[in-house]
Parts: structure tokens; C-alpha cells; sequence
């Protein structure tokens, strides 16, 4: 089977279903940000691999990420593919920031992103995160969906947040504290 098919050049993509949009619509904007977060969570494991706590965490993420884009990528007149993302997803999310806050210094000042390589991915992948979770806004705008994928996208970008804060903790490094 060749990787590439063609039905794509006119600029448009096969929903799940084989529905057909444009490559533009808020659907496809929404699925591809959470592809796109999905990439630099894998870039984010490789600065990671002597973290393995932080690796198993990433790991699950990245498959409730695949369930998420399956969700985004089927239309809502039709069945879902896959068990949707839930409140027990967005729990788990919870517990691994309340376990990692609990090993840090309170947070006294902004903070930027930077510090070791491995927390400057993991900023990284927040940052498209709160995108992908905009992107993910839009479309329940137009089209409803499941609110937990709003809440996990949500709870996500908090949790890569203290998880750069914790490697960075991990690794003997300082936080870059914002001067403003």
C-alpha cells in the first residue's frame, strides 16, 4: 500500500466515515493541533528518557490523544470508533499534577520557558497544547462534541506545566524566572 492516495491534492481530507472536508475546517484545525501536540510530546520523550515516571505519563497521554483525534476526526452524526475520552482521563491528569506539585517549591513568580532541554519540550508542547484546546473551542462553537476533551486538553497544558517545572527540579536546574 503506497503512503500516498491523491484524494488529498484538491484540499480536502476524509473524515472517519469517508466523509470529505476542506483541510481548513475547524474539524481538521482541531484534530491535526492535537496531531501537532501529540509530535512534540514524542520529541518531549526523547529529552525525557532518563525520566521514566515522566516517560509512562507522556506514553498514556499520547494514546489519550490518539482516542482524542479519532473522537475530532469522526463526524457527529456518526457513531464514535473508540471509547470517548472521559472524567476519569481528565482524574488521572489530576492526580499526576497533585503528586508532582507536592514535590516542588511553591510558585512564587512567572516563570518562562526554558531551563534543561527536556523542560523546554515539555513548554514547548504546552504552548501548542492551549492551541490545540483553542482550536478544539472553536469547533464545539460550531459543532457540539465532548466537553472532557475541552477539560483534558485543559487539565494537560496545566499538568506539562509543572511536569517541565519538576524535571527541571529533577535535574538540579532553575526555573527562568521572568524579570518583568
Amino acid at each position: 500500500m503506497r503512503i500516498y492516495t491523491r484524494t488529498g491534492d484538491n484540499g480536502t481530507t476524509g473524515l472517519i466515515g469517508g466523509q470529505r472536508v476542506s483541510k481548513d475546517s475547524p474539524r481538521v484545525e482541531a484534530y491535526g493541533s492535537v496531531d501537532e501536540l501529540n509530535a512534540h510530546l514524542g520529541l518531549a520523550l526523547v529529552h525525557l528518557q532518563a525520566h521514566e515516571r515522566f516517560c509512562h505519563i507522556l506514553q498514556q497521554v499520547q494514546n489519550d490523544l490518539f482516542v482524542i483525534g479519532s473522537e475530532l476526526a469522526t463526524p457527529t452524526n456518526r457513531k464514535p470508533v473508540v471509547a470517548p475520552v472521559s472524567e476519569q482521563q481528565v482524574q488521572a491528569l489530576e492526580r499526576c499534577i497533585d503528586e508532582l506539585e507536592a514535590g516542588l517549591e511553591p510558585l512564587r513568580h512567572f516563570i518562562l520557558p526554558g531551563g534543561a532541554p527536556a523542560s523546554a519540550a515539555l513548554h514547548v508542547a504546552r504552548a501548542v497544547c492551549r492551541r490545540a484546546e483553542r482550536r478544539v473551542v472553536t469547533l464545539f462553537h460550531i459543532e457540539p462534541g465532548n466537553s472532557f476533551i475541552i477539560t483534558y486538553l485543559n487539565r494537560l497544558a496545566d499538568l506539562l506545566f509543572v511536569m517541565a517545572r519538576a524535571v527541571n527540579a529533577a535535574e538540579s536546574v532553575q526555573d527562568v524566572i521572568w524579570d518583568g
